[in-house]
């Protein structure tokens, strides 16, 4: 009986090691099969869109039996869930580094008080911005671009300062914006049409612009239909809303300033650069300030410079400014283009045009007594909070710009910078790589939130942009992205992102952004908390993107499902509703989406509100 039971526990020891190594086999197999994707994603994605698109009634999903140790090990019950108040009515606008009050503290030479000021940890709200009484969501785009809703920017003293200038108009209960400006009374299109009979504006050469001194962007806004994208800024001065103006109508802009302080973008950015009628000495202290602009500008650019001192012996009396002033301002200028390199182009009426030389570098070369100062900095695009030098930043060394292409083709060409291993760590195929994994993503989001092809969402927000592979997986005219590029990335990719004909900036989000309120319809971040997770508290970002979110906005975040854990923790208490999701190749792939809709409220919706 002993040697017959010996023989039966082996048999079944047997047996039992062949059944585990066989679904050992079956799971690798399986977790292989999902983990490529084939027809996975789109079942899920379209799974999710039949239970609800809208996601406040879709149900919460558990992570933790999914994913055994990782996330088993994840554990947010044994804490309540931090509820916001709203922040006093006198915050509907703050600006945190931006604080007109703070700014006051500061020199006001060189336009030092207008730049970025952020007030320290201490003195950081942690409440939620309420949208003003009567917030509606703005006008979808074109309409957008002439007509903005009065409660959602109640300012009426561009209307008085600017009233023979044609910027804008009140009737009723919206704001209509003529399309005029300060140098172009007879409207922007006519100004535009002025400029494209010197400048490639129509057959994509030209596509990125940037709009010094901005106003309400209508430069900006009329550059949309000719497929040139400008990214305008002003000063948050006393004119009011400026840029929240801009943004409200649809039109990319930032509160910036041409102070002290490099601009937040990468060298060779722009295509065009333009100036209307701002008041920037670009004359003065050796020319610093075109020298920063020429940073910016790609070789071939044109830089337009509309108003005082071009052709001052005509308009002199109508400037009511002393001929000789004029005449010294407008010398300098033309010193300092052309110790540049810029050959002018054009000057008609009030304009100037200039065009960078293509070969800036071997043209300095040859000048006879050439006064430039070469920039000695090896990394031309460092330049977060970074103060300018009266230097020349070399043309050479950032890429190709010869061999870059006519937009739209640009959008998926591979750039100069990375056709050149430029940026260390990305080839040709892993940008190529990245474009394909990009095209998925969206193409999964889209059967998410079915609102985002429509034009529900005009101004989009990437915060981790990478390559641009989403912005330009988005790419459309009902739209555009505002591609952040974190300063404490791995890798800085936003001159790539400017060669593909898209837009960005630098930013540290451990500070809050260089805009209003409620400007961005919907907010996109991949991998951004897993970026800052030691660098600072994810409640400031978060509230950070709750002030710059509109109501009813759309945030979608892409991350590791331990850091979305804690993330959805804090959200739970910032009245967004969410919901977290897989990936769109399975459950086992631990990078998960959370979806969320910021809810609709205004001052007065809740009497509970902060002591700040």
């Amino acid at each position: 009986m002993a040697n017959k039971s010996l023989g039966d526990n082996r048999t079944r020891t047997s047996v039992s090691i062949f059944i585990v190594a066989g679904l050992c086999c079956f799971f690798y197999l399986l977790g292989s099969w999902q983990r490529s994707g084939v027809g996975k994603g789109d079942s899920i994605a379209l799974a999710v869109t039949k239970s609800g698109e809208n996601c406040n009634i879709l149900p919460n999903l558990n992570f933790e039996t999914r994913h055994g140790g990782q996330a088993g090990s994840i554990d947010d019950s044994g804490t309540e869930v931090k509820k916001f108040r709203p922040c006093r009515p006198r915050y509907t606008d703050h600006t945190p580094c931006q604080d007109q009050k703070r700014a006051m503290h500061f020199p006001r030479e060189n336009m030092i008080y207008r730049e970025r000021h952020c007030p320290p940890p201490e003195k950081k709200l942690h409440c939620l911005i309420p949208a003003p009484k009567g917030y509606v969501t703005p006008f979808p785009w074109p309409k957008s671009r002439d007509y903005v809703p009065y409660a959602n920017a109640p300012y009426k003293s561009l209307m008085v300062e600017k009233a023979i200038q044609n910027w804008i108009q009140y009737e009723g209960n919206v704001f209509r914006f003529p399309g005029g400006g300060t140098q172009f009374p007879q409207g922007a299109d006519k100004y535009i049409d002025q400029l494209a009979s010197v400048i490639p504006i129509q057959n994509g050469t030209v596509r990125t612009a940037l709009d010094t001194g901005c106003g309400v962007a209508s430069w900006g806004a009329y550059l949309w239909k000719r497929n040139v994208i400008a990214m305008s800024f002003a000063p948050r001065d006393s004119h009011e809303a400026q840029v929240q103006f801009a943004l409200e109508r649809g039109v990319p802009a930032v509160i910036g300033v041409l102070g002290t302080v490099k601009m937040p973008y990468p060298s060779r950015a722009f295509d065009m650069a333009h100036c209307p009628l701002c008041p920037i000495p670009w004359g003065a202290a050796d020319g610093i300030l075109m020298m920063e602009v020429d940073r910016v500008l790609r070789p071939g650019g044109y830089w337009v410079l509309s108003g005082p001192p071009i052709n001052w012996k005509t308009n002199y009396k109508a400037w009511q400014r002393p001929m000789e002033d004029l005449q010294e301002e407008q010398r300098k200028i033309e010193e300092i283009a052309k110790l540049l390199c810029w050959e002018k182009k054009s000057e008609k009426g009030e304009t100037a045009i200039w065009q960078k030389r293509m070969d800036a570098d071997s043209c300095r070369s040859t000048q006879e007594d050439s006064k430039a100062t070469l920039c000695k900095s090896t990394d031309p695009d460092d330049v977060w909070y970074n103060k300018m030098e009266a230097c020349i930043t070399p043309s050479k060394g950032n890429g190709d710009d010869e061999g870059l292409k006519p937009f739209p083709e640009r959008l998926f060409a591979v750039p100069p910078r990375i056709a050149n291993g430029l940026v260390f760590g990305v080839s040709v195929e892993a940008y190529l790589e990245d474009n394909k994994k990009w095209k998925k993503h969206v193409s999964a989001y889209k059967k998410i939130n079915k609102l985002i092809d429509t034009g529900r969402y005009r101004n989009i927000m990437d915060m981790n942009s990478g390559l641009g592979g989403f912005a330009a997986a988005l790419q459309s005219p009902k739209l555009w992205v505002m591609n952040v590029m974190p300063t404490i990335a791995k890798k800085n990719t936003l001159g790539v992102i400017y060669e593909r004909g898209l837009i960005g900036i630098y930013h540290d989000w451990c500070e809050a952004f260089s805009t209003y309120p409620r400007t961005y319809d919907l907010i996109h971040a991949h991998g951004l908390f897993s970026l800052y997770k030691d660098k600072c508290d994810f409640e400031d970002i978060l509230l950070e993107m709750d002030r710059i979110l509109r109501p009813e906005g759309a945030v979608i975040l892409r991350d590791d499902v331990d850091v979305l854990i804690k993330v959805k923790k804090i959200i739970g208490g910032m009245r967004w509703d969410f919901k977290l999701m897989d990936h769109e190749d399975g459950p086992l792939v631990p990078e998960k989406i959370l979806v969320a809709v910021k809810q609709y409220w205004t001052v007065g919706d809740n009497n509970s509100t902060s002591t700040r």
